[in-house]
């Protein structure tokens, strides 16, 4: 038999390959959601973000490095470096929300802004380095927002719908004897 907190992580390392996999199907249909040319949010850096800083057991590196290079791969975006500097922040964030758990919401989303933000600009400056075409920088600026302020629409997705909530001091026995 299989331990339940086993279980639990693994049922929820599918369930952000499900949701991952859905955003990249709504992603390559031939349809426009965005009003007025507007990028879309990237929803599956968001929601790598929210859960690594809630569960960071729920997001190992090797599925997060799968799941955006397959998602640069769909996207026709330079392969890997967009995963590498994902790996990069993920692990940033890893270690700061490891740090403390009791990270006010307003603290940890300004800390995933600038991981964002460094991602976009590390992105950028290796591209301008090897001199590859990229898209202009004010589009990829106002995604940037549009991701920032999506943001805690999929916290509040992930907590209240998913259950993605973090470890408590408390939650450690119950998880144990699983409850």
């Amino acid at each position: 038999m299989i331990d339940p907190q086993t279980l639990r992580i693994w049922l929820f390392r599918l369930v952000l390959l499900a949701l991952a996999g859905g955003v990249a199907f709504v992603l390559i249909l031939p349809l426009s959601f965005n009003p007025a040319g507007l990028p879309g949010p990237d929803l599956i850096l968001a929601l790598i973000f929210a859960w690594v800083l809630r569960r960071p057991e729920y997001v190992p590196v090797p599925l997060v490095a799968a799941i955006v290079f397959l998602m640069d791969m769909l996207l026709l975006n330079p392969p890997g470096l967009h995963a590498a500097l994902v790996v990069i922040g993920v692990e940033f964030l890893r270690q700061r929300g490891a740090s403390s758990t009791d990270l006010p919401f307003a603290v940890e989303w300004g800390l995933v802004m600038v991981v964002m933000g460094m991602i976009l600009l590390g992105q950028r400056l290796v591209l301008a380095i090897f001199v590859v075409e990229q898209i202009e920088f004010g589009k990829e600026a106002l995604r940037l927002v549009i991701s920032w302020s999506v943001y805690p629409l999929v916290v509040a997705f992930s907590v209240y719908i998913l259950g993605v909530r973090r470890v408590q001091p408390g939650d450690a026995d119950a998880l144990r004897q699983g409850l």
